[in-house]
C-alpha cells in the first residue's frame, strides 16, 4: 500500500476519538494532552460504490476495497519545533507521512479542556502551521549548509539549488507553508533529498458538536472553510464522538442510524475518500471468480507501475495490460460484452492508467 495520512492537531481536539472511529480501534482517548505518545497506526478502507457495482456483474468469493494507512500523531503544542511537549518526536512522525489530516476543534464544551483555554480554530491552525514552518526553516538551514561549499566552488547544480532554497526561505519567513512555492520539474529534482513538512497536502477536519450535524456551517466551522478555500486545501465537517458511536454499530444498524440523522454517508467514509484524493491517487480494479479488488496507484502511473502494486514480479516481467474502462464494463455488462463491442484494449508499457480501469496483466518471470 505505502500511502500514509497523519492525523495532527492540538491536544484535546478529538484526534484519538476520530482515530478510534476510523479504525474501529482502541487508541487511548483521554481528557489530557499526550494521551497518544507513540503514533497509533490503522488501515482504513476507502469506500467505492463502483466495487459493489462490479460485483453485481462479476460475482466473486471475496471483495477487497483499497485502503490508506492512518497514523494518529500526538498533539502538537506551541514550541514543538524546539522540543516543547515532546515536539521533536512528534514532528519526526509527521515527516514520515504523505499527507496531513488536521483536526480543528469547532465545538464548545466545559468537560473537555482546550489546551489554550478557549476555542479558536484559526489560532489553532496558526499554531500548528507556525511550528511546522519553524521546523522547515531548520531543515532548510541544515540542507543549505551542506551545499554552500559546492556552490562556492562553482558547482552549477549547487548554485541552482541555493536559488530554489532562497524562494522557500522567503516564503517561510513570511509565515507561509512550502505548498505556496511552485517548482518546475527540473527544480523538483534539485530538492529530492529535502523534504519540508509544510509541503505535504492538508485536509482540514472541523470537529463539530453532535447537534450541529447536517446543518449549515456554524461560525467556527465557517472560519475553517474560508481558511481552507483561501489556501486551496480541502475541508470537511464531522462529529468525532458521533462517528465513534457509529463505528460500534453493525452494518445494518449503521445504515438506519445514518437515515435517522438524514445523512447519506458517515463522515468517516467521506474522510477516507477525501484522504485518498488528497494524495493524488486513483483506483483501478481487478475482477474474477476468486476476488474483486480495488488497487491504489498514483495519478498518471504507467501500466507496469500499476502491475507492481499487485506484485513486484508483475512489474519486472510486464508484457502488456488488458484494459477496459469502467463505464464500458458497465454498459456492456462485463468483459465479454466489452470485447464484442471492441472496447477491450491491449496496452503497453507507456499506457497511463485511468481511474476506474478494469485491468488484467500479462507478464513473464
Amino acid at each position: 500500500m505505502g500511502f500514509k495520512c497523519g492525523i495532527v492537531g492540538l491536544p484535546n481536539v478529538g484526534k484519538s476519538t476520530l482515530f478510534n472511529a476510523l479504525t474501529r480501534g482502541s487508541a487511548l482517548a483521554a481528557n489530557y494532552p499526550f494521551a497518544t505518545i507513540d503514533p497509533n497506526v490503522g488501515i482504513v478502507a476507502v469506500p467505492d460504490k463502483r466495487l459493489d457495482v462490479l460485483t453485481e456483474i462479476v460475482p466473486t468469493k471475496k471483495v477487497v476495497p483499497t485502503s490508506i494507512e492512518i497514523v494518529d500523531i500526538a498533539g502538537i503544542v506551541k514550541g514543538a519545533s524546539t522540543g516543547e511537549g515532546l515536539g521533536n518526536q512528534f514532528l519526526s512522525h509527521i515527516a514520515e507521512v504523505d499527507a496531513l489530516i488536521e483536526v480543528v476543534r469547532c465545538f464548545e464544551g466545559k468537560d473537555i479542556v482546550h489546551v489554550s483555554g478557549t476555542v479558536d480554530p484559526l489560532r489553532d491552525i496558526e499554531v500548528i502551521q507556525t511550528e511546522l514552518i519553524l521546523k522547515d526553516l531548520e531543515i532548510l538551514s541544515k540542507y543549505k549548509a551542506r551545499i554552500e561549499k559546492a556552490a562556492k566552488a562553482g558547482d552549477k547544480k549547487a548554485v541552482q539549488t541555493l536559488s530554489v532554497l532562497s524562494r522557500y526561505e522567503k516564503v517561510f519567513n513570511e509565515g507561509q507553508p512550502a505548498r505556496r512555492v511552485t517548482l518546475q520539474e527540473d527544480e523538483k529534482t534539485l530538492l529530492k533529498e529535502c523534504h519540508f513538512l509544510t509541503d505535504k497536502p492538508i485536509l482540514y477536519l472541523a470537529n463539530i458538536a453532535e447537534e450541529d450535524l447536517g446543518k449549515p456551517d456554524g461560525p467556527l466551522a465557517a472560519l475553517v472553510r474560508k481558511k481552507a478555500k483561501e489556501e486551496g486545501s480541502a475541508m470537511i465537517t464531522i462529529s468525532g464522538k458521533v462517528e465513534e458511536d457509529i463505528s460500534r454499530l453493525e452494518p445494518e444498524e449503521r445504515t438506519e442510524f445514518l437515515k435517522a440523522m438524514n445523512l447519506t454517508e458517515s463522515g468517516l467514509d467521506q474522510l477516507a475518500r477525501e484522504g485518498h484524493g488528497l494524495l493524488g491517487l486513483i483506483t483501478f480494479f481487478t475482477v474474477g471468480e476468486t476476488e474483486n479488488r480495488a488497487w491504489t496507484v498514483e495519478k498518471d502511473a504507467t501500466a507496469p507501475r500499476a502491475a507492481g502494486k499487485i506484485h513486484s514480479d508483475f512489474e519486472k516481467g510486464f508484457i502488456r495490460a488488458e484494459v477496459v474502462g469502467y463505464d464500458d464494463f458497465l454498459k456492456y455488462r462485463g468483459e465479454q460484452g466489452a470485447r464484442e463491442q471492441g472496447k477491450f484494449r491491449l496496452e503497453g508499457k507507456e499506457y497511463r492508467v485511468q481511474d476506474g480501469d478494469i485491468m488484467h496483466f500479462r507478464f513473464s518471470v
